[in-house]
């Protein structure tokens, strides 16, 4: 009995010194890491985004949603701060991210969900045919602005995006558990300090088989994903992830906009042949582009190429705009559909 007691007392010790680490190792991100952008709120909660451009006229609009573990600071160094040279950009910290709130629930987590509540800001903010850019999760949700967005839309980019089921994902024991109470106990006490052990072999691991790309985790504010709340959106995306593309993938063929799909054919974090070109194959038209050689981090691997070939689609749907003004479609707000 008494060794029972040691080693529930020695749990507790361990949790509390974890909360006391987790509590002020937020306090010091959030002062370090501070928001970049403005804030919109959209059906009660408040995302966080930035909005810049040329000095002159934009060629057109282009919208970068961050992966996993990530935010809108890591979308601007990657692409965002080289596309703003010519065209407007709007990059947001998805819900539960960075510096953007997120209701509780795992079907806040839903990229349904998520993708209805940056269409929505898009909207407010008086967006229309922009391309919609998803980096790596962010894969999960981009076709439901081509399938249920088109208003604000006028072609997408998968990179190095999660589309399609895999074998093995289902994983229901993990949706019970991060909905648990223990879950939430967990994320408060002793997950941010082991992720933190874990940081530097995580890092190498997302980008390899290239090196981490120099002043990333400063430059592209990673440290803000290891607050408890951040944590905890990453892992309820996760755990609807699955699901969520079990439903949606048989959607994809109702797709009809430009679509291009762009990923590196080393990545070992989401697998190019059964996303990327899985994705590319189910939708009508869509441009596929392989990088050899190339891990999950092709927006830093190979950056001229893949900035190369978004401006490009950028030019595309811009031409487009042009062509349906010209017809007396462009009030329809879906300029750059095809088929």
């Amino acid at each position: 009995m008494s060794h029972v007691l040691g080693l529930l007392a020695a749990f507790f010790l361990l949790a509390v010194a974890g909360a006391a680490f987790t509590g002020i190792h937020t306090w010091i991100i959030g002062r370090r890491y501070p928001p970049t952008g403005r804030f919109i709120e959209v059906a009660g909660s408040k995302l966080h985004y930035r909005d810049v451009g040329p000095e002159g006229p934009p060629r057109g609009t282009i919208v970068l949603l961050h992966g996993a573990s990530s935010n809108l600071a890591e979308s601007m160094f990657g692409l965002g701060s080289h596309l703003a040279r010519r065209y407007r950009v709007l990059a947001f910290d998805r819900p539960g991210h960075g510096w953007s709130e997120r209701k509780g629930g795992l079907s806040e987590a839903e990229p349904a969900r998520q993708a209805a509540l940056i269409a929505e800001a898009l909207r407010r903010l008086h967006v229309r045919n922009a391309v919609i850019v998803g980096h790596s999760w962010s894969g999960t949700l981009v076709p439901h602005f081509a399938l249920d967005h088109r208003d604000v839309t006028g072609a997408i980019v998968i990179l190095a995006g999660i589309t399609t089921p895999w074998p093995g994902g289902y994983t229901g024991w993990y949706r019970r558990l991060i909905a648990s109470w223990a879950g939430w106990l967990a994320m408060r006490t002793f997950a941010v300090p082991v992720t933190l052990a874990l940081r530097p072999w995580l890092k190498r691991k997302t980008y390899a088989p290239q090196m981490p790309t120099p002043g990333i985790v400063q430059n592209g504010f990673i440290p803000l994903a290891f607050r408890p709340r951040a944590y905890e959106a990453n892992m309820q995306d996760f755990a609807v992830m699955y699901d969520a593309v079990v439903r949606q993938s048989p959607r994809y063929a109702d797709i009809r906009m430009p679509v291009l799909v762009i990923a590196g054919e080393c990545d070992e974090i989401v697998w190019t042949d059964l996303h990327s070109r899985s994705f590319a194959n189910a939708v009508p038209g869509a441009e596929l582009i392989l990088l050899p050689g190339i891990g999950h981090m092709p927006q830093y691997a190979d950056g001229q190429r893949v900035l190369a070939a978004i401006e490009a689609l950028a030019e595309r749907i811009s031409d487009s705009s042009v062509v349906l003004a010209g017809k007396g479609r462009a009030g329809e707000g879906r300029g750059g559909e095809t088929g």
